[in-house]
């Protein structure tokens, strides 16, 4: 499924760049309070700082507004956890770096994250499968520095554990956000992420 194509009636790719942006924080803040059905254009066209009429020029519905919230969420995940893995770290220390990256991320990124779940059952199936796959792509990301470690001979496990290994990761960082209520009350985030990174390594090590 390729990227949908969200319409706009400006020309300047820098212009909507920044207006899209402006309407995704805004989003993220009133769909988070309010839930996505019982947000409406004009109260994110406010919260943006511009008319109902300008929001227009950038977007054809609301639910072009999700799919832009999920779309650049995901893409703001993927690129700070490709710009925290150190392309040199190698072996067990290097997968260790990239999970404490990857908590991070979603501590930083909690509200976003949460959002997003919350809402992407809101998309329309032209747009549900793409996120789903940008979903993918970023377990993929840990499937292959597990490969990588695996053909180094530090891990022992087959193709459908790494696979398996790699969800455990993404959902276990996500956790962090959706459990944010019970779990921050217990740890703080290196606590949360020295705890997992020993159970998840363990766990996965293999014989």
């Amino acid at each position: 499924m390729g990227k949908k194509e969200v319409p706009s009636l400006v020309k300047d790719e820098k212009l909507i760049q920044r207006r899209r942006e402006e309407m995704v924080k805004a989003a993220v803040s009133l769909f988070k309070e309010n839930g996505f059905h019982r947000t409406t254009t004009r109260e994110i066209a406010k919260a943006s700082g511009f008319s109902i009429g300008t929001l227009y020029e950038y977007i054809r519905s609301k639910e072009d507004i999700l799919y832009l919230v999920c779309d650049s969420i995901y893409d703001g995940v993927k690129l700070r956890l490709q710009q925290d893995i150190n392309g040199e770290d190698s072996g067990i220390q290097g997968v260790e770096r990239a999970i404490s990256a990857y908590f991070k991320v979603m501590d930083d990124m909690q509200d976003e994250v949460l959002v997003m779940y919350q809402e992407a059952k809101s998309l329309s199936h032209e747009a549900l499968p793409y996120v789903l796959k940008k979903e993918l792509e970023m377990t993929a990301i840990f499937e292959e520095l597990l490969f990588k470690v695996v053909k180094q001979g530090e891990l022992h496990l087959s193709e459908k554990e790494i696979q398996a290994a790699a969800h455990n990761i993404v959902i276990i960082g996500q956790m962090w956000t959706f459990r944010r209520w019970a779990l921050q009350k217990i740890y703080t985030l290196e606590e949360y992420t020295q705890l997992q990174l020993q159970q998840l390594l363990y766990g996965i090590k293999g014989a």
